[in-house]
Order: C-alpha cells, then sequence, then structure tokens
C-alpha cells in the first residue's frame, strides 16, 4: 500500500470515529438555554444539571448554562428551534406553559412548535402553589371569592400568569394579576417588598427554597395546591386543592386536564433535527444526571425536589395530552382568548 493510500485510510478512519454517536461530543461544549431570568427555580434547576450533565454524556463534554429569558420561553424554544445548532449541543430548559400553548391557548407560532421537539427529560413533579403575604386581605383561599388579591406575575404562558387566570375565570376568585416580571425571582423580590400580595403558580419546590424562613416565621402564608393530586406534605399540613372549590364537575375535570402539565413541569428538549442517536444519548445521560448521588445530595441541601422522567415517557406523555378531549380544550381556550 502506497504511502498517500495508507494516510487516506487513517483519515477515513479518522473522520469514521468521529462521526459515531459516543464519540460526537468529545471536546465539546454543550450549552442549556435556561427559559428564565437568573435566580428563579427554572435557572435554579438548570444550573444544577448543567453542573453534573457532562460527566454523563460520553466524551464528558464541558456544559455550561446560559439564562434566555422572555415570552413564557418561548424566545428560548424558538431559538433552540431556529437558531440553535441543530447538532445536539444545545437543549432547552423550558417552561411548561410553553409546551402546552397551542393546545390550551391556541397559539400556534410561527418560530416553533413545541410538540415537534425532542424531548430529554423532565426534572421533577410541580405541586404548585398559592401563597400570600400574612398583612393581605386574603387569610384563605375561600376568601378570594369576597376579596380581591393582588397577584405578581411574568407574561401569558407563564404559571404564574395562567394558573392564577385560570382561577380568576373558571372559578370566579377574585384576582388583580399584575403581569410583566422577567420571571418568578423578580415577583417573589416584589412580593417581599409588597408590591403585590401573593403569588399564584409557582411550584412548591421554588418557594420552599426561597421562603421558607418567611413561611416558618408566618409571614408567608400557603392557600392552595394548584395540581390535580395534593403533594403530600403540604396536604398534611391542610393546604386545600383548587379544584376543591369547583362548583360542578366539569369545572373540576377541566382543572384536571389543565393541571396535567404540572407532571412535566420542567422540561428538557432538543431540536426536531437532531439525529436520533444523539437524542438517545442526551435522554440516557439526563436520566443518569438525575440519579447523581452528587446532584440528589445538592438538590436536598438546596431544598429542591428531584422527580425525574424520562425522555421517551414525557414524549408519549405529550402525544397523550394532544389527544385531550376538544370540549374541554376549547373551554380553556375560551379562557385564555379574552385576556
Amino acid at each position: 500500500m502506497t504511502l498517500a493510500a495508507v494516510l487516506l485510510a487513517a483519515t477515513a478512519a479518522g473522520s469514521h470515529a468521529q462521526d459515531q454517536p459516543e464519540n460526537f461530543y468529545e471536546g465539546k461544549k454543550v450549552t442549556v438555554v435556561i427559559g428564565s431570568s437568573p435566580g428563579g427555580g427554572y435557572d435554579v434547576y438548570g444550573r444544577l444539571i448543567a453542573k453534573y450533565l457532562g460527566k454523563h454524556i460520553p466524551g464528558n463534554p464541558s456544559v455550561v448554562a446560559s439564562n434566555m429569558a422572555g415570552a413564557g420561553s418561548n424566545v428560548s424554544a424558538a431559538y433552540i428551534a431556529n437558531s440553535a445548532p441543530k447538532d445536539g449541543t444545545y437543549v432547552g430548559a423550558l417552561y411548561m406553559g410553553a409546551v402546552v400553548e397551542p393546545l390550551f391557548y391556541g397559539k400556534s407560532r410561527t418560530t416553533h412548535n413545541p410538540a415537534e421537539f425532542n424531548y430529554i427529560g423532565n426534572a421533577n413533579t410541580d405541586y404548585d402553589v398559592c401563597a400570600v403575604r400574612s398583612d393581605a386581605p386574603v387569610k384563605i383561599f375561600s376568601d378570594l371569592f369576597k376579596q380581591e388579591l393582588v397577584l405578581g406575575a411574568s407574561a401569558p404562558g407563564g404559571a404564574t400568569y395562567d394558573f392564577p387566570m385560570l382561577l380568576k375565570e373558571l372559578l370566579g376568585a377574585k384576582l388583580k394579576i399584575v403581569s410583566g416580571y422577567p420571571g418568578s425571582r423578580e415577583v417573589n423580590l416584589a412580593l417581599e417588598k409588597g408590591e403585590v400580595q401573593g403569588v399564584c403558580g409557582q411550584s412548591w419546590g421554588g418557594v420552599a427554597s426561597m421562603y421558607e424562613p418567611m413561611i416558618k416565621a408566618g409571614t408567608i402564608k400557603l392557600i392552595a395546591q394548584e395540581t390535580a393530586e395534593g403533594y403530600p406534605y403540604l396536604t398534611k399540613l391542610g393546604v386545600p386543592l383548587t379544584s376543591d372549590f369547583a362548583s360542578t364537575d366539569l369545572q373540576r375535570k377541566v382543572m384536571t386536564l389543565f393541571y396535567a402539565q404540572t407532571s412535566f413541569s420542567r422540561p428538557y428538549v432538543v431540536a426536531k433535527e437532531v439525529p436520533p442517536a444523539r437524542v438517545a444519548i442526551l435522554r440516557k445521560a439526563f436520566m443518569d444526571t438525575m440519579r447523581d448521588p452528587e446532584l440528589v445530595a445538592d438538590a436536598q441541601r438546596m431544598g429542591l425536589d428531584v422527580d425525574a422522567t424520562a425522555g421517551d415517557v414525557l414524549q408519549k406523555k405529550i402525544v397523550e395530552l394532544y389527544s385531550a378531549p376538544k370540549d374541554m380544550v376549547e373551554m380553556i381556550r375560551r379562557i385564555y382568548a379574552s385576556n
């Protein structure tokens, strides 16, 4: 064999090795694009996962976290779908509201279709709550039917806006929703400063980690759980479900359907064009990361729940949700069409 032939064969072999899925990430950088502002619950989870993800991806790439807030994380979703490389080096950490937007809100964005993403996994199941300041006029949830409460919220598409809007329009709760805060961190600061009286649609894990001293001191009070099934700890404390205040069976069914999204409250996605072999690698790496003893220990220290869902299971959940009864979907859409 001539020297040229040997070199050509070696080059081809090297190129082939680099094309193998298990070798792709070696020497690469993976970016986790967090669809919220720094400091909130989504950001905390995203950075925790980014800290350990690289050690579980073959080739051990470096992993960095970057924030891209806006439009209920639809800005970051559009970036993943359109602008970011489609090679599996960019992972989006999205709000659950961005995933169900076309279904529940009837909004078909020209920039992206969330149903077309490859779902890598879900960080935890959320048990969202309504929390109020102790000096607010509302002391228990039933007070909302006779006394107005001022809530802080992000933009439509974010849980802090969409969840209380359901209570306002479906149940008739007297809520004034002040939206426009960049993320949950800014909503929390507004609550602490007294700019607003409460917040709904925040996960219990996030509330516990940010408000634990205030809850223990009694300056922040939980008045309801916004979820289909209560979190055992909160139920034991006597925090009621918002669906307990539904006046009809149809209202309860609609709330159960809407709250189904909390089962994938922190979804991680890549673009639809990412090769299936790399999607499989990232899905396995995600679950290995969520089971990593070091991550679990960190989460416990930070007061975060870790209840991960595998990417293929999550993908099936999205398909099932988008097959929900049309009459109930239309009922939800009418609520948000007028807001």
